[in-house]
């Protein structure tokens, strides 16, 4: 009787750790804001392009969220705050409904295109070969959906 209840502990426990991290998260009033200021902060002489932040649903709540592309940074006459070989940064922002905004992910990436398949808007991820386990040098295109508060990889190839 013991070990049932100390099981039925632990699958609530996790089953309520993730709402408990985010929670625990501070919501942001607005990820462009927050990103300048923090490249402000690194940078003596920091400017953005036109493509720093796009805003779009991408979690098809109908609410519109935020993704950062730190490719779109100059810093003094450096182009591309954190981009190698493997793609640049991008920070992916949801907006909650209640108002304000949390990360859900970062991603090391070429680019992206954002489109319907199979009736569900996904992202397809331009990344290093790497990550689709190659030693090529075609990008790999990761297919990654976000479902709720999460990014589900759909495939790679």
């Amino acid at each position: 009787m013991r070990k049932i209840f100390i099981t039925i502990a632990q699958v609530i426990a996790i089953m309520l750790f993730p709402v408990m991290a985010l929670a625990q998260q501070e919501l942001l009033s607005d990820p462009e804001i927050y990103e300048k200021d923090h490249f402000r902060k690194e940078c003596q002489n920091a400017s953005f392009g036109e493509g720093f932040i796009t805003r779009m649903d991408i979690n098809n709540d109908g609410i519109i969220d935020a993704i950062a592309n730190h490719g779109e940074i100059t810093c003094g006459t450096k182009k591309g705050v954190g981009c190698t070989d493997e793609g640049c940064p991008y920070n992916f922002y949801l907006q909650v409904k209640e108002g304000g905004y949390f990360m859900i992910a970062t991603a090391q990436i070429h680019g992206y295109d954002f489109i319907k398949r199979f009736g569900n808007m996904v992202f397809v991820f331009k990344m290093a070969p790497k990550y689709c386990e190659r030693t090529d040098d075609r990008l790999c295109e990761m297919t990654v959906r976000v479902r709720g508060a999460r990014m589900v990889t759909v495939s790679k190839k």
